[in-house]
């Protein structure tokens, strides 16, 4: 069977942006989020027992909204991404976000509310069978709110937040939609979309990689100052929003958002900070082999033989297929699935988003991935770990609603568990030493991103908003910022860097997630762990790792890993061990290319 490389979004509602399905879909939102609103508003706390009537009848709604409300927005994210042009997918995704706020604003009254609730009458309604399954969730929100301010304050803020701090962020993706770079191929000049222009970085071509990338940066340097005002605009919202209710510490949020403690992100990036010789070992080795005395950016992604080849995307399909097989036959037969139900996007043409992403559609089942495919050991990697997220959310499917909702860390958990069985697979079934090391070396270079990249991304982060607490920070500063950061992050062993890294990079400008880099670094690490036992436990783990998914959306995650893994992840002998996973792979791409260069 053949799969299609365009995915099909006419399941869901027919017609696209223009689509009176949808029309219909976003009115009973509407109606189903008045009611919603009506529910709490009417809600009057006695702390007696028809209180625990009137929760359950609001959490049914939240479920029913909130399902509502994601099927929305993952429609109106696939509109988006697939056309850059879509000007009616923009407009509707204004229309979402005020959806969006006042759903929040409702959220935070029912929040209110439950907070108000006697302690001990509390407790006990929570040994209700209905209440006993969300009790995590329930707990964690009545906590949290007590750190935000009044009812009426946090309503301003989420309405403010429509064309101010979302505002910004909708700018950011009509400012990259117009970002062209263009390149030269087989005598034509083509203005190529961020997107195309990225995978170039790839191309064996030195002289070819260098070019795209000074008309990279130049491309994205033409519209720095337009960058750098959205950053600025959008940080300061949300810098203002902290100071009102009188958090000082920029990563409260994040780090409550991804469930962890302060002391679990300090202990991963310290074990990394102090492992990261081998991986200037690698970046010198490819230099040598390069024939380069030190790398560029432009080079971290090129590849070092061309053995590796091209593989057509239903080659990639068939060999990802083949290795899930044998992990589970649950995963297996998900991205069976996924594959002949057009779940993906992978076709490689103008006018698409850069990156990839995947997306759930809660009230259908399913979820939708999108990425740009050209064939690279890359390509087959990132759809993999795009598949990997979309299983998670299979894994949860019969959980409920309120259950569903896991942070980034433990998303990044699932992806990356499905990327290395890929990878790992294609190094050990390599049919050649050159194969081998092309296929050993995209391992690799997975972990110079997450473990150099995306450091450099905290680094930079945690740098720019100490500063932007001082005031704006121009675009020249932050140049200087981002090139600080990733000389830091990658230890001064590259040539040149990418100073306007900051402007496009989508992450830095994402509002609903605010630090989105250490999440990845963390799912990276802790799915070493998951790999670790898969490996040891073969395909009877597989059940086991599913419970794990499906505890994801109602623990923190230093209880999720004493539960299943039986680690303590504030302690930095996890991650030590971790990340001594990932030199292994570096220790034997030194040892194959050893010959190379002696």
């Amino acid at each position: 069977m053949n799969y299609s490389l365009k995915w099909d979004l006419d399941v869901f509602f027919q017609g696209g942006s223009h689509s009176e399905e949808f029309a219909a879909h976003l009115s009973d939102v509407q109606q189903d989020l008045s009611k919603f609103k009506s529910l709490i508003a009417s809600w009057k706390v006695t702390s007696e027992p028809t209180d625990k009537d009137v929760i359950i009848h609001i959490l049914e709604q939240f479920a029913l909204v909130g399902a509502k409300l994601r099927q929305a927005g993952a429609f109106i994210g696939c509109l988006e991404a697939q056309d850059t042009t879509d000007n009616r997918a923009r407009e509707l995704r204004g229309k979402i976000t005020g959806f969006s706020a006042d759903f929040s604003t409702a959220l935070n009254g029912f929040d209110v509310k439950l907070a108000q609730l006697d302690e001990q009458f509390f407790q006990a309604i929570l040994k209700d069978d209905f209440l006993k399954e969300v009790r995590f969730v329930l707990e964690e929100r009545r906590e949290r709110v007590m750190e935000k301010l009044s009812v009426e304050e946090e309503s301003l803020i989420n309405q403010l937040s429509i064309d101010g701090y979302h505002g910004w962020g909708q700018m950011y993706d009509i400012l990259v939609s117009s970002v062209k770079v263009p390149v030269e191929e087989q005598g034509e000049l083509k203005q190529l979309s961020v997107g195309q222009a990225f995978n170039k970085f790839s191309n064996p071509d030195r002289k070819v990689r260098q070019t795209v990338f000074r008309n990279w940066e130049k491309a994205w340097g033409e519209k720095a100052d337009l960058f750098a005002n959205t950053l600025n605009h959008l940080s300061g919202f949300r810098l203002n929003v902290y100071g009102k209710r009188g958090w000082d510490d920029v990563l409260k949020e994040p780090l409550d958002y991804n469930r962890m403690s302060k002391e679990t992100l300090h202990s991963m990036w310290s074990a990394i900070a102090e492992q990261k010789e081998p991986l200037k070992q690698y970046l010198n080795r490819k230099a040598q082999l390069l024939g380069v005395k030190k790398l560029s950016w432009y080079d971290l992604d090129a590849p070092v033989t061309e053995s590796a080849g091209v593989m057509p995307y239903q080659e990639g399909a068939e060999f990802i297929l083949e290795q899930f097989s044998k992990f589970g036959k649950e995963l297996t037969q998900f991205t069976e699935r996924a594959f002949k139900e057009s779940w993906i996007e992978a076709e490689d043409r103008d006018n698409k988003s850069p990156g990839g992403f995947c997306t759930g559609f809660p009230q259908s089942g399913q979820s939708r991935i999108f990425m740009t495919y050209s064939g690279t050991p890359s390509n087959v990697s990132t759809l993999a770990h795009e598949l990997g997220h979309a299983f998670h959310s299979y894994a949860l499917k019969d959980s409920h609603y309120l259950n569903r909702g896991y942070a980034m860390n433990v998303a990044e958990t699932a992806s990356t568990f499905a990327e290395l069985i890929v990878a790992d697979a294609a190094v050990k079934q390599a049919k050649s030493d050159e194969e081998k090391l092309a296929l050993l070396e995209d391992k690799v270079q997975r972990s110079v991103a997450l473990l150099m990249n995306i450091h450099a991304r905290f680094i930079f982060e945690t740098n720019f908003y100490e500063e932007r607490k001082q005031g704006v920070v121009g675009a020249s500063r932050l140049n200087q910022l981002m090139e600080e950061a990733q000389r830091e992050a990658y230890g001064d062993a590259l040539e040149e860097y990418h100073p306007l890294f900051w402007a496009s990079k989508l992450h830095f400008f994402i509002t609903g997630v605010p630090f989105y880099n250490f999440p990845y670094t963390f799912g990276y690490l802790f799915s070493l762990g998951i790999y670790k036992k898969a490996i040891e436990e073969g395909e009877s783990f597989e059940q086991k790792y599913i419970k794990l998914l499906q505890d994801t959306g109602s623990m923190k995650v230093e209880e999720l890993a004493m539960k299943h893994l039986g680690v303590d992840l504030t302690k930095r002998d996890f991650w030590e061990e971790a990340v001594s996973m990932c030199m292994k792979d570096v220790e034997e791409f030194l040892e194959l290319t050893n010959v190379k260069v002696n």
